[in-house]
Formats: structure tokens, C-alpha cells, sequence
């Protein structure tokens, strides 16, 4: 039997040879040249109702989770510091489902830890620390104890901003999220806030620090409020939001692209992406500025934070790096270990340098001052 008939005919002819032999093949229906998409199923109202029960009730825990971790703030700081947490305002939404709704146009309200040395340290006035937490949807939790207490003994009076977007308070501040956008105002509130009505706060010595997500405001802070801080110092910092994009899931980038928030991706809308993100903005720095990566940080890749060191060299900026190489990854200057202690000590020395704490050599690890009543 010749080869002809053993074989499929397409990979005995040419392409339009064998399609001419098959035609005949499938009657005289006209070939499809597109399919239509099928319709989406109708809404389910019974698993819409599921879904935002399901929301409210992380919501609720959410909340109660936060309510604990404030009792366990005035438990593990309280014999250093005097713990208070006030509810001020920053700006509008940045997005407002109807311009026209009651309430639309009006101050996003958020609350912020103040926490004030018990410290007489002679009775002069002290400097204040704006210190953002970290997380798309985070909060100023007890995991920071350690630092306050830090900061506690060398004499810093700290100002925490639960900004726009954290968690513990609901759905509406939670999709309010306004990520590298006005949450940098939430912050310069707390900022002015605690400079305005603090007795013991000095508004000549104010200055920033955070890590991660607290780390890229500090930075946009200083980018975009240069006159409201004396130095800063960025841990980590989510630097690049174009780039962020591309090497995590696409779990993370839900987050962004949520309806409430951007909703859309990098592809959709770059320009958006590059506004938040600092690598874009460094030509506003003005102010002392230290930044860490490391390169075992399993969050933050390293490569942002060598493309934001990369940004400021290429604008002529003067500021101070350092690119480590320690266990403990993302975390990795903020554990209770040798090495944690002794890259802190290097942040704690610069930021010294500017805002001149009355204690600044303050020991760190299990014996420090910082563990015990000024």
C-alpha cells in the first residue's frame, strides 16, 4: 500500500492540498472563522451574600485581633512609655465610589500610636519619630515592641500612623488603601499632629523610619515633603512597584488591581504603577537619607532596592547604603540576634547624627537599657 494511505494526509501534501481534500470532508457548512464567547453565567445572589459575610467576618477578626494586640501594647511598653492612640484626619479618598454621595469630599479619619518616654531626660524637649508599619494591608502591631523600646531609651518621642488601608478597622478604612499615594498624607498628619500638640516634642528634630512598605513611605515622604523631616531611614523598602509586579504571584497583584484600589494591572496602566513607586521619584530628595537591602530577603527582592540605589546615584543624590548579606531575610534587621542588634545600632547611630536623642548610645540585646525604665 503506497505511503499515501498511511499516513495522515496533511503530512503528505502541502497545506492548501490537503485542505482541499478535506473540505468535502465536513459538508457544506461555511468553515467558523470566530466563536462567540459563551455568556457568563448568572450571578449567584446566595454566594454573593456568602462572600461578603465572609469579608465581614474577617473584618470582625480583624478588629478583635487588633483590640488584643492594643491591650498587649500598654502590657509590654508601659513601664517605658506612656501608650496613647488618637484619631485624627488626613485628606480625602483618592477614589470615591460617587463624587456626589453624602460624605463624599470628606477627611479620611484614622487613628495613630503616640508613644512618649517616661524618661525625664532633663526636662527639654525630645525628637519625634514618624515610624509607618509595614504590609499592603498591615498594621502597627506588637511586633515592633523591641524597636519602641529602642527608641523609648535613647529619648525619641514616636508617632505611629495607622494610615488609610490598614487592617483592624473595617472594610471602609481597609478599601480605602491608597498605596505610595495618600498615605504619605496620613503620615505628614501624624507628623504635624504630634508636632503641633505635643508638649515635649521638638518641631526642629523630626524624622522618619520604617521597613518594607513603612520603608517606601519614608521614602515618598521625603521625596515629596522634604521641609516637614531632618533625615530618614528606609529598611528594605518595596521600591519598584513595576518590578514588584513582575516577579510575585498573581495573588499579590490582586491587591492592586482590586476594584476599590487601582483595578488595573501594570500592563493597563504603567504610568500609575511608576507614580507610586519611589525609583520614579527620588529627584525631590533633599534630606539625610540611609537605606538597607538584603540580599536573602525572600519580600523584597534585593534587585528593587539596588535599582532605587542605582536611581539616586544616576539623580546626583547624597544619601548612605548598604547592601547586606545576613539570615533572617526580610526580617533580618529586626530580629532579637547579634546581628540584627548590631545593624541597628549602625540605623540608630544616623539618624542620631540629625535629631541629637538624649540617650543615643543606648546598648541594645538582653541587657539594654532599652529593656528597663529609663
Amino acid at each position: 500500500m503506497p505511503d499515501l494511505f498511511r499516513k495522515p494526509v496533511s503530512t503528505c501534501l502541502p497545506a492548501f492540498l490537503a485542505a482541499a481534500l478535506l473540505l468535502p470532508l465536513v459538508g457544506s457548512a461555511p468553515p467558523v472563522l470566530a466563536q462567540e464567547a459563551a455568556p457568563a453565567p448568572p450571578a449567584d445572589p446566595v454566594l454573593e451574600r456568602l462572600e461578603a459575610m465572609n469579608d465581614t467576618l474577617r473584618h470582625r477578626l480583624d478588629a478583635l485581633a487588633k483590640s488584643i494586640d492594643d491591650n498587649l501594647w500598654f502590657e509590654r511598653v508601659g513601664d517605658v512609655a506612656v501608650v496613647e492612640k488618637v484619631r485624627i484626619y488626613g485628606p480625602p479618598k483618592w477614589k470615591e465610589e460617587s463624587d456626589t454621595a453624602i460624605g463624599a469630599g470628606n477627611p479620611v479619619k484614622f487613628y495613630a500610636y503616640l508613644f512618649t518616654p517616661r524618661g525625664d531626660f532633663g526636662g527639654g524637649k525630645l525628637p519625634l519619630l514618624v515610624f509607618p508599619h509595614g504590609g499592603v494591608h498591615g498594621d502597627f502591631d506588637t511586633y515592633y515592641v523591641h524597636v519602641v523600646r529602642e527608641l523609648m531609651a535613647q529619648g525619641y518621642v514616636v508617632v505611629a500612623p495607622e494610615y488609610r488601608g490598614s487592617t483592624g478597622y473595617g472594610g471602609e478604612i481597609y478599601e480605602a488603601i491608597d498605596y505610595g499615594g495618600r498615605e504619605v498624607e496620613d503620615a505628614l498628619a501624624a507628623r504635624d499632629w504630634a508636632v503641633e500638640n505635643h508638649p515635649r516634642v521638638d518641631r526642629n528634630r523630626v524624622g522618619m523610619l520604617g521597613w518594607s512598605h513603612g520603608g517606601l513611605i519614608t521614602l515618598m515622604s521625603l521625596f515629596h515633603h522634604p521641609e516637614a523631616y531632618v533625615v530618614g531611614f528606609a529598611g528594605v523598602p518595596v521600591s519598584d512597584l513595576v518590578q514588584r509586579m513582575g516577579y510575585l504571584d498573581q495573588d499579590y497583584r490582586d491587591l492592586y488591581e482590586a476594584d476599590y484600589f487601582l483595578g488595573q494591572s501594570t500592563y493597563e496602566n504603567l504610568a500609575e504603577y511608576k507614580r507610586r513607586s519611589p525609583v520614579w521619584n527620588v529627584d525631590g530628595l533633599e534630606d539625610p537619607l540611609r537605606v538597607h537591602g538584603n540580599v536573602s530577603d525572600e519580600d523584597v527582592n534585593v534587585i528593587e532596592v539596588e535599582h532605587l540605589i542605582q536611581a539616586l546615584k544616576a539623580a546626583g543624590k547624597d544619601f548612605e547604603s548598604q547592601i547586606y548579606d545576613l539570615p533572617g531575610g526580610h526580617s533580618f534587621d529586626r530580629l532579637d540576634t547579634p546581628e540584627a542588634w548590631k545593624v541597628r545600632r549602625e540605623i540608630y547611630d544616623f539618624l542620631a547624627r540629625y535629631l541629637k536623642p538624649p540617650r543615643p548610645d543606648v546598648q541594645l540585646g538582653l541587657n539594654a537599657a532599652g529593656r528597663a525604665a529609663p
